[in-house]
């Protein structure tokens, strides 16, 4: 079973849903995937709920995935692709929040992840964890959340996000060129 908040931009559902979804459940494993902002939000407040009911449910495994880029990433991309604007970071960068030692300060079990190579690991921690569980993933904000195919339009805004000065141009850049590359040119296996 999944459940969605329905529109881009809907920010903070993901933990209240999987917090509602265990009281529901409680047999079994919750799992809510959400950024930085929306965790900002309010997913830090459920966590606080989390830490006092876990220990009533059936099967206490609730895990949050918190995807931090230190930026509302989102809103970031879309302003660019929709309307060639660059990045404000006046409005978009996010502050630094340990989310696994925020966690673990509350009785559940955080886990930080650094390396793509860290991730079956982390999630094999977490799924046979004896309490809820936080996994944090430092993703690179300048990877570009865009679909295989974008339209012209989308692509004259980007370029023009970029010639505006978007302050993180440069690793845009490398990042797109990168993910061409890896689509074009034939994969080792």
């Amino acid at each position: 079973m999944a459940s969605l908040s329905g529109n881009l931009a809907t920010m903070g559902p993901g933990v209240p849903y999987a917090i509602a979804a265990k009281f529901a459940y409680q047999e079994r494993v919750v799992i809510a995937l959400v950024g930085d902002g929306a965790m900002q939000m309010n997913g830090i407040n459920g966590l606080i709920t989390i830490s006092k009911y876990w220990p009533q449910w059936k099967d206490p495994r609730l895990i949050v995935l918190v995807l931090n880029n230190r930026d509302l990433n989102q809103v970031t991309w879309e302003q660019r692709i929709m309307s060639g604007d660059p990045k404000f970071e006046g409005s978009q960068d996010l502050p630094d929040f340990p989310f696994a030692r925020y966690a673990e300060m509350l009785g559940l079990k955080g886990i930080g992840l650094d390396h793509p190579d860290a991730v079956a690991g982390a999630w094999e921690t977490a799924l046979n964890a004896d309490r809820p569980t936080v996994i944090e993933a430092r993703t690179d904000p300048q990877v570009p959340p865009l679909p295989p195919h974008i339209t012209l339009e989308q692509a004259r805004h980007f370029m023009s996000s970029v010639l505006k000065g978007d302050p993180e141009r440069g690793g845009m850049i490398r990042q797109s060129f990168k993910e061409m590359a890896e689509t074009f040119l034939p994969h080792k296996t």
